[in-house]
This record gives structure tokens, C-alpha cells and sequence, in this order.
């Protein structure tokens, strides 16, 4: 089969690689790094499926078009793609199914946000309605910087249009959990969970980014627990879209916390997560083009399978990431990082320098990922391949599945 993937990310670069173990896969636009990149639009690709990895162009209905001209499309169309394209509808679509979550408030004018952020205790949350590349949320104890980001982003000084409406939540505590179903647009199915790193500095410190790093299995995660999830988030979520008369063929990512009231859903989105993904799918002893198919054809299969072990991830971002990166230092130590046992680097924010060698060209700039026997060999195998790996300012966490959730 040949598959076509969309997008030129870290996720991106995942997928084909483990497409490719069962598939001839070409990737569009991709980047310098990924095997299979070509400049060339997905409507003029020949292609037996396509997978498209990024929310934007799935909220811009790229999948509806490739639809429309008969093409085999895993993602939601732009009706289902709301979920991550505007929070506050995904809010809707969650009391409506009656999935717990937050308290919240969506607003538009200065004056009743700041009102509602006064209900909501000693810790705050405010995320923009729109996209924001993952950095839309705040997450506080200070009230004034609270005050701050509701203004800037109604104003539009933070984040355009996509923060002229926001949502207030209450704020949650406990540990996070990434679950990704693959939806036929009838049922589905859960892959391994995942957990992953949101805060830019060790300890959870410093600004909410796109993901630092993440690992899988989760020991909290166990296959009941995972089910009870899956029964009283997702399969709830898929029969509220159907409702709307939204047929919903991709993946759902379900972020949840295990709050001591119990879970809550925090968010949705529409694609797979990064860096989730590059810890989940090389954990695959299944055909994973098999399965997208079947979900985009409306009939899902077999359950995947994993193999026993862990996958660790952790990501190395440039200087001055998540605000302004720093861009076009060139990469060192890429092949001796890939000669570690049980390391695949996943490459992400890359273009070429002059002598063509890779320079960094974004903020995320690629994902080391270590699989061994056990989270902490995984761990081990990750850092010492991000040891190898250098350029002025690269910075990285050092604490990515230092303590399992469970253990």
C-alpha cells in the first residue's frame, strides 16, 4: 500500500517510520531529515491512504477535499476537527455527552472574564478558543498573570484571532494521561496510553510549550483503567459527534488528569499527539497502515498490539523556545546518537544549511526516542543519545520519565 502523510513534523516523522516497516510511504512537504519528503500537495500525490498528521489542515477541511474526489483519508473532516479548533465547542460537546471535565466559562469581553477568573480559587487556567500551536494555555497561581494573558489574548496582542474568545477553567491537580483512540466514526479503539511533559523546565517549572518529552506505558494505565477511560470519555464523546451528524474517522486524543475527584478531560484534539506519537507508535507489533485504513474506510479490525516494552522521548528545542527560537545552527552528532542501542531520532523543526548538513529551523527541533525492556533502560538509552547530540543553545528536560506516574 502506498501512504501519503501530511506534515513535516516529529509526529510526521514517526508515522512514516513506522508505516514504512509494512508500507511505501512518501511524506508532504516533510522536512530535510525525513526519508520520503517531497514539496508536492497531497491532492496531486497518488496515494492508497492518506494520513493527515497536523490539526491546522484538518481544521482548514483538507481531509473533506481529498474526500470529496474519492481519496481514502484518515483525519475528521472539518466538522469533527472543532474539537481542537475551538475549546469551547469541544466544551459543549463534553457536557452534552456528559463527560466530566472543568468548570468553565467561555468569554469575549474583558469585563465578565475577569469577573469569572475571580470564581475560580488559587489557580488558574486560560487557553485560547482558536489554535496556538500548543502554547494557547496558561496555567497560574498568580492572579495578575492570569489578569495579563486574559487581556493580551482578547486584545489579540498574544495570539491574533485565535484568543479573541477564550476559555476559563477551574484549575485541576493530579497526574496527566494521554489516551489515543483510533475512531471509525462508530467505535474505537484505544492505542498504548502515553503520558507526556507540557512545562519547558525540570519540575514541571516555566511556560507551557507544544511537549517536551513523554514515555509509555503509564504503570497507572492499566488495561481497566484505560477501559473504564475509553467507556466514559472517548466511546461518549464519539455518540455526542455522531448526534451533531459528525462521522468522525481519525484519531482522538483524550488529555485526561486523575484529579481526587476522580478523572477529568482536559482537552481533545484531532490528531496524534507530538511527541505522544513518537513514544506510541514505535511500540507497534501491528500493522499500523492496516488499522488507519480500516478506520478511514469505516470499519475497524483487529485491536493493535505493543510489544512488553517502554518507549522514552525527550525533546531538544532550540534557544529561546517557546517565546522567539533562535534558528539555522548547525546539528552535531545525529549518526552517533542513531548508533545508541534502541534509538530512533525523530526530526522535527530541521532545513538544510549550505553544505547541506541540518540546521535547526523551529523552536521543537527533534525527538530522541529510547525503547528497552523497561521505562528507566529506555530513559537511560534517550539521554545518552541526547548527550551526543549538540548546537549553540540546544536546550532539553533532563527529568522525562525520571518518576512514572504509579510507581
Amino acid at each position: 500500500m502506498r501512504v501519503c502523510v501530511v506534515g513535516s513534523g516529529g509526529r510526521e516523522h514517526a508515522l512514516a517510520h513506522v508505516l514504512g516497516r509494512h508500507h511505501d510511504v512518501v511524506v508532504t512537504p516533510g522536512n530535510p531529515g525525513i526519508e520520503g519528503s517531497v514539496p508536492t500537495p497531497p491532492e496531486e500525490l497518488e496515494a492508497d491512504l492518506t494520513v493527515i498528521g497536523p490539526e491546522a489542515p484538518l481544521v482548514a477541511g483538507l481531509a473533506d477535499r481529498l474526500r470529496s474526489v474519492g481519496r481514502l483519508v484518515f483525519g475528521p473532516g472539518a466538522d469533527g476537527a472543532r474539537l481542537e479548533g475551538s475549546k469551547a465547542w469541544m466544551k459543549d460537546v463534553l457536557v452534552d455527552a456528559g463527560v466530566p471535565t472543568a468548570g468553565h466559562g467561555t468569554f469575549d469581553d474583558e469585563v465578565a472574564a475577569l469577573a469569572y477568573l475571580d470564581t475560580m480559587g488559587d489557580l488558574f487556567v486560560v487557553k485560547t478558543d482558536g489554535l496556538a500551536a500548543g502554547k494557547g494555555v496558561l496555567v497560574t497561581t498568580d492572579r495578575t498573570e492570569a489578569v495579563d494573558a486574559v487581556r493580551s489574548y482578547l486584545s489579540g496582542d498574544a495570539f491574533g484571532d485565535a484568543g479573541r474568545t477564550l476559555v476559563i477553567e477551574e484549575g485541576l491537580t493530579g497526574p496527566e494521561l494521554s489516551i489515543l483512540a483510533i475512531c471509525d466514526g462508530s467505535t474505537a479503539v484505544a492505542l498504548a496510553p502515553a503520558q507526556d511533559f507540557k512545562r519547558f523546565g525540570d519540575g514541571d517549572d516555566g511556560p507551557n510549550t507544544g511537549g517536551m518529552g513523554a514515555y509509555s506505558p503509564v504503570p497507572v494505565a492499566t488495561e481497566a483503567v484505560v477501559g473504564s477511560l475509553m467507556a466514559e470519555a472517548v466511546e461518549p464523546t464519539l455518540a455526542a459527534l455522531r448526534g451533531r451528524g459528525i462521522d468522525y474517522r481519525g484519531v482522538l486524543y483524550c488529555g485526561l488528569m486523575f484529579t481526587p475527584s476522580g478523572p477529568r478531560v482536559l482537552e481533545y484534539n484531532v490528531r496524534f499527539g507530538d511527541p505522544e506519537a513518537q513514544v506510541v507508535l514505535p511500540r507497534l507489533t501491528s500493522d499500523l497502515g492496516e488499522l488507519l485504513a480500516a478506520a478511514a474506510a469505516g470499519r475497524l479490525g483487529p485491536e493493535p498490539t505493543f510489544d512488553d516494552g517502554a518507549a522514552v522521548t525527550v525533546v531538544c528545542a532550540s534557544e529561546g523556545y517557546p517565546t522567539s527560537p533562535r534558528t539555522g545552527d548547525r546539528i552535531w552528532g545525529l549518526d552517533a546518537a542513531a548508533q545508541v542501542a534502541g534509538v530512533t531520532v525523530f526530526v522535527a523543526g530541521v532545513g538544510a544549511g549550505s553544505d547541506c548538513a541540518l540546521v535547526t529551523a523551529g523552536g521543537r527541533v527533534l525527538t530522541v526516542t529510547g525503547r528497552g525492556p523497561t521505562v528507566d533502560e529506555a530513559r537511560h538509552r534517550a539521554y545518552e543519545a541526547v548527550a551526543e547530540i549538540s548546537w549553540p543553545g540546544m536546550c532539553h528536560r533532563t527529568d522525562i520519565a525520571a518518576a512514572p506516574t504509579g510507581d
